[in-house]
């Protein structure tokens, strides 16, 4: 899982929402949990933080993204048998793939009868995903539910101040309103153009600062 996304780099939670995933991770809940919201919301960085604690209490976990499964979800749920907690990312990957669907439903009946810890990730509720069927809508609309809305500048700024002291990088807080400026406001793209900065400044062994933003970025 990627080091920068944990519980304690994820900003703007909903209330309670932390304590109930850390929770799941700690295997003190069997809940199944469904967050939605729309792209660079999050959904994927409280996936991996989950699993990332119950990995590190030595519990047995699976993270699945569905957009590299489609159309094989089936092989790929064969193998997760003793698994404590299943994590799910980006349900509408499958949606109208019909075997898919079928995989996916049977999968949480499994393992709610068996008391593992589900974990979904979408773009929107269930019902607004284009499933084909019916049951999987119902299963998933009852799971406890988690909306992420879309961050402000201001969480944004905070999200890049918290993964930079993560990593021990120096990143003065008028680079990072530059960068904001500049570099657009997808906080997937944010992300990894902070992995070039970090390698960037350990190469040069600088600060990361404005000048050296447009050293490294050749913009004006």
């Amino acid at each position: 899982m990627p080091p920068d996304q944990r519980f304690d780099t994820f900003v703007a939670a909903p209330p309670a929402a932390l304590a109930q995933l850390r929770a799941l991770a700690r295997g003190e809940s069997s809940d199944a949990i469904y967050v939605e919201g729309a792209h660079g919301t999050g959904k994927s960085h409280l996936l991996r933080a989950t699993c990332a604690g119950a990995d590190a209490l030595g519990r047995s976990v699976a993270y699945l993204p569905l957009e590299s499964l489609r159309g094989r979800l089936r092989d790929a749920l064969e193998l997760l048998a003793g698994r404590d907690l299943v994590a799910v990312d980006g349900l509408e990957a499958i949606a109208g793939e019909r075997e898919d669907e079928v995989a996916l439903f049977d999968l949480h009946n499994r393992t709610r009868a068996e008391g593992v810890a589900l974990f979904y990730a979408a773009s929107a509720a269930p019902a607004e995903l284009g499933f084909v069927l019916p049951d999987l809508v119902s299963r998933l609309s009852q799971c406890h539910r988690i909306a992420l809305s879309p961050l402000d500048d201001d969480d944004r700024r905070e999200v890049l101040r918290l993964r930079a002291r993560h990593r021990g990088v120096a990143f003065d807080d008028a680079a990072i309103d530059w960068l904001l400026r500049r570099a657009g406001r997808d906080l997937a793209g944010l992300t990894a153009l902070l992995d070039r900065l970090d390698r960037a400044s350990l190469a040069a062994q600088r600060r990361i600062t404005v000048p050296f933003l447009r050293e490294v970025l050749g913009t004006s």
